[in-house]
């Protein structure tokens, strides 16, 4: 049975990769400048931020 943190951050992983996949297709169709373009980067931003505040040890 996978523990609460696990299950979290298998979710929280997931969410990173379809914003990806989504900031992908936008940049594709959009063009990377594009105002949807920069919403859906700063969304993955904050996801990575996010897991890396979790998920990351310190090095120092």
């Amino acid at each position: 049975m996978k523990g609460i943190t696990t299950v979290l951050k298998h979710e929280l992983l997931l969410l990173i990769e379809k914003k990806r996949a989504e900031l992908i297709h936008v940049v594709s169709d959009k063009g990377m400048t594009s105002p949807a373009a920069v919403r859906h980067s700063q969304e993955l931003d904050e996801l990575l931020n996010n897991y890396h505040k979790k998920y990351i040890k310190k090095i120092n």
